[in-house]
């Protein structure tokens, strides 16, 4: 059997998208437990119950709402926002232990984000930020794609960006990214891993050159940060060669792109990717924007596609293989050393810098 990744618990995760909930019915699986989402009618709140109704387990995502109540689409037990049952059908005593779990709920740059740990431990201040998601100075396209692997597969992926090179050529990959060192940060105590590529000189893929409109070769800056588990965040500079950054590390002549991906564990070999990419340019140009969400897709497919390969091929392995580790891959052993550390710990969420 592969390596699994351990799962934190007592951590945040997301959900979905603020947009995908609404008044019809969402079910999601994280870290195993099987939750709904639905908006309430009046001030459109989030809320998120455990997907499974206490009588003969139907999945209450199935079902229908009615007002703010989930009405089971089987025997017709109904449940209120806090997850208590309020009415059974054919007796008018509803029993003391119907009820079913509602999880604490953070809405925030876009994300829906939920808490499945113990809620006692549930700290809104903590939800690592992405503010660009919803920022008035930057135009989004976005989605989401499940795949059949380890979470920590794709914590891989993302944190060695040298694959780009030989998987995404044609798309986002150049053999600059391979080639060119990394600069590698951990912070353990916050949970941060932040691995730096910096192209002085680099071939334009055509993600960049369809989006931007730059001929010739480009600066290319490449800057990560992990918010371990869920949060990675790909900081992306573009400018024709010869433009370099302010003190700020922005240019008017420079295009910067920011790169979203939550990374939920589903449950064991499964993961929820969520992806975005955000820009400060061309904002109102709806060709650009589907360029962005075209070329993305494609790319996060071809890590879907190499990933669900990987898993079944780690699957096959004997036990006792060895991996072989190079230095492209400091970033992504950083964040499995934090990853197993807060799954140990276990019982106390990572603080966060707002």
């Amino acid at each position: 059997m592969p390596h699994t990744t351990a799962f934190a618990r007592n951590q945040w995760y997301v959900a979905a998208f603020t947009h995908e909930v609404g008044r019809e019915l969402l079910g999601r699986t994280v870290l195993g437990e099987p939750l709904v989402l639905y908006r309430t009618e009046d001030d459109g709140t989030a809320v998120v119950l455990a997907d499974r109704c206490v009588h003969r387990r139907f999945p209450l995502s199935a079902s229908r709402l009615d007002g703010d109540r989930i009405v089971c689409g089987y025997h017709g037990f109904t449940y209120d926002t806090t997850g208590s049952c309020v009415h059974v059908p054919g007796q008018k005593r509803v029993p003391r232990t119907a009820r079913v779990a509602a999880y604490p709920v953070v809405e925030q740059d876009s994300f829906v984000w939920v808490w499945v740990g113990d809620p006692a431990l549930a700290d809104p201040t903590t939800v690592p930020r992405a503010r660009h998601m919803d920022s008035p100075d930057w135009t989004t396209v976005s989605g989401m794609e499940p795949i059949d692997a380890d979470y920590g597969l794709l914590v891989d992926n993302l944190l060695d960006l040298s694959h780009e090179t030989y998987l995404h050529g044609g798309y986002i990959g150049t053999p600059e990214v391979a080639e060119t060192p990394i600069a590698t940060e951990v912070d353990e105590g916050a949970g941060i891993v932040r691995v730096s590529r910096h192209m002085d000189d680099a071939e334009c893929p055509p993600f960049y050159a369809r989006s931007t409109g730059i001929e010739g070769r480009i600066t290319r800056w490449q800057d990560i940060e992990y918010h371990a588990p869920c949060l990675y965040l790909l900081h992306s500079r573009v400018a024709p060669v010869g433009v370099l950054p302010g003190a700020d590390g922005r240019d008017p002549d420079a295009f910067h792109t920011e790169i979203t991906y939550a990374i939920t564990p589903s449950g064991d070999g499964h993961v929820y990717d969520f992806w975005a990419v955000s820009r400060d340019f061309a904002r109102e140009d709806e060709e650009v924007s589907a360029v962005m969400r075209d070329f993305n897709h494609t790319v996060v497919m071809q890590d879907v596609d190499a990933l669900n390969l990987l898993q079944r091929t780690l699957g096959t392995e004997r036990g006792g293989y060895q991996e072989l580790s190079i230095n492209i891959d400091t970033g992504g052993l950083a964040a499995r050393r934090i990853l197993a550390r807060l799954a140990e710990e276990g019982d106390k969420p990572t603080e966060r810098v707002r």
